[in-house]
This record gives C-alpha cells, sequence and structure tokens, in this order.
C-alpha cells in the first residue's frame, strides 16, 4: 500500500489511571505511554503554549496529576480532562504522536527549563 502521506492515527487510546499515563497505540504500530504530567506540561491549550512565539509558560507543581476521562473530539482530537481542573486545549493525533516521538526530548527540556527556573520537582 502506498505512503498517502498522512500521520499515523491512533488504533486505540487506553488510560491509565493507577499508573497516572496514557497509552496510545498508532497505525503504524507505535505505541507510546505517556505520563499524564507529561501530557499536562505540554498541554496544546493557549495557556500553557502562549499566544505567540517561543517555549510558552513553563507548568510547574504537575508531579502527581492524573487524567480524569478522555473525551473524543470528532475524529481527529481528544480533550484530556485533567484532575487539577486544567481541561483546554485538543490534543490532535498528529500532537499526540509528536509527543509520543520526541517524549525524551521533550520530557528532558522540561526538566532543564525546571532546573533554570529554580523550581523543585518533588518526589510523589
Amino acid at each position: 500500500m502506498a505512503d498517502s502521506g498522512q500521520a499515523p492515527i491512533p488504533t486505540a487510546l487506553k488510560l491509565k489511571r493507577v499508573s497516572r499515563r496514557l497509552e496510545a497505540t498508532f497505525s503504524d504500530g507505535s505505541v507510546f505511554d505517556l505520563p499524564a504530567e507529561y501530557l499536562r506540561v505540554y498541554s496544546p491549550s493557549a495557556e500553557v503554549t502562549g499566544h505567540g512565539v517561543g517555549e510558552g509558560v513553563l507548568v510547574t507543581g504537575k508531579r502527581s496529576v492524573n487524567i480524569e476521562r478522555v473525551e473524543p473530539v470528532g475524529r481527529y482530537a481528544v480533550k484530556l480532562v485533567f484532575d487539577d481542573g486544567h481541561d483546554t486545549g485538543l490534543y490532535t493525533w498528529e500532537t499526540l504522536y509528536e509527543l509520543g516521538s520526541d517524549y525524551d526530548a521533550k520530557w528532558q527540556r522540561y526538566l532543564d527549563r525546571l532546573e533554570k527556573a529554580g523550581e523543585p520537582r518533588p518526589a510523589t
């Protein structure tokens, strides 16, 4: 089958409340097990991404955050509702795939930003 140029789409999303993770399986066979904290601090909402160019807002204190529910939005995205009340921002399939594919680099960038800002990341 020829590549249509479209990004992979999720074939399964599994909310793991106990471990505070979202497992996303994509049509290309990729499986990403993403921590709720990571998804929260990289929320695609304007509140987090900001309204201009750059890194966006540094979100802190979310180590223990969890996802209460995953709500489908059409056939292109989901809305994640977090237990800290955050529920804006749509995680398109492309955004979820990027967050999974770039997890190591993005997570390290977040940890570096926390350290530079002098923000502790306490153990749970």
